[in-house]
């Protein structure tokens, strides 16, 4: 298992983790260039999703099933994800220490989309997502970015970009500019 105080310092020095293979070699990570989600009004929701929102008898809710969303994150990856047992048990400890959280998209009593991540300050790291229904984990995301911007976060990186997340507005920003952004976030002290 990755220590909490290893982790926690890891991403405020803007660094994460990943397993390799299979055998869950872990290496570590910190992009260049990075992207992140804006939290202002660059945030965009495709049309085709607003109306999912409208329509779909979608229920939310965070953190009460952290450890079945890792579980889906990691059954919907390709063999080898890169969410090995030991990232599993290690995320699920910051989770109990009240650092990792997740947003749950329910239908019914189905679990059918997901996110989560890790939570320092007023940063949010957004570590994977999966979904069972059409458009479950965007609505997921849209229910992330409406509680950061409610708790007054500064920052929501997604580590990479991904053409998934760019219909959203992520883009990317140097290395240098994110660390910028990330000292500033981690000092405010926020509640998920």
């Amino acid at each position: 298992m990755l220590e909490p105080d290893l982790l926690l310092d890891a991403y405020r020095r803007g660094i994460f983790p990943m397993a390799l293979n299979a055998r869950g070699t872990i290496g570590w990570f910190s992009p260049d260039p990075r992207a992140i989600i804006p939290l202002d009004d660059r945030f965009h929701v495709p049309h085709g999703l607003r109306r999912t929102l409208k329509k779909a008898p979608f229920a939310i809710t965070f953190d009460r099933a952290f450890p079945l969303v890792m579980r889906e994150c990691a059954a919907n990856r390709a063999e080898g994800t890169w969410i090995s047992p030991q990232i599993h048990k290690s995320y699920g400890q910051l989770h109990k220490l009240g650092h990792a959280h997740s947003v749950e998209v329910w239908q019914g009593a189905e679990l059918v989309g997901g996110l989560y991540g890790v939570h320092i300050g007023a940063a949010f790291f957004g570590e994977s997502m999966f979904h069972r229904q059409t458009d479950a984990s965007k609505v997921a995301l849209v229910a992330l970015v409406e509680r950061l911007r409610q708790k007054n976060f500064v920052l929501l990186d997604t580590q990479w970009q991904t053409s998934h997340l760019r219909q959203f507005g992520t883009h990317e920003i140097p290395r240098v500019e994110y660390l910028r952004i990330l000292e500033r976030a981690v000092t405010f002290p926020v509640e998920f």
